[in-house]
């Protein structure tokens, strides 16, 4: 009886491990939309808002399916936004190490992402938007 408690343990750790997402990070998403609410602003430089590792950041329009953000990212990513269902965000997604850190929703309010045809690096991170879509 104690080997198949300590294994149902094991395995709910090892189940919770294999399904982590990385950390909806509700701070930089108020960081990332509060600036793009400021009509003068049009470019944000990520470096400045994030203060975790990162070494690429992946930006997935309105509508993108759960497969397509698999592809890109290299790895599988359960996506918690539900995107492929929504038009009124974009979803940004960190990877270090291969590995989801950290995930923030981009509203539309204020325009649309301009998405780059590859990831982001902290040597090229800026973030622009575009305001003509409305």
């Amino acid at each position: 009886m104690r080997k198949l408690v300590l294994a149902s343990i094991f395995l709910i750790i090892l189940v919770s491990f294999s399904l982590y997402n990385g950390k909806h990070n509700k701070e930089l998403e108020e960081s990332i939309n509060s600036a793009f609410k400021k009509n003068s602003v049009e470019k944000i430089d990520l470096n400045s808002l994030t203060d975790f590792d990162w070494d690429k950041a992946y930006i997935f329009p309105p509508y993108t399916p759960q497969e397509s953000i698999n592809e890109q990212l290299g790895i599988n990513f359960k996506d918690p936004s539900s995107i492929d269902y929504r038009d009124d965000i974009y979803l940004i997604v960190f990877v270090n190490h291969d590995k989801v850190v950290h995930y923030a929703e981009i509203s539309r309010e204020n325009g649309d992402v301009l998405t780059p045809d590859d990831a982001l690096t902290p040597s090229n991170a800026t973030l622009k938007i575009n305001r003509n879509v409305w």
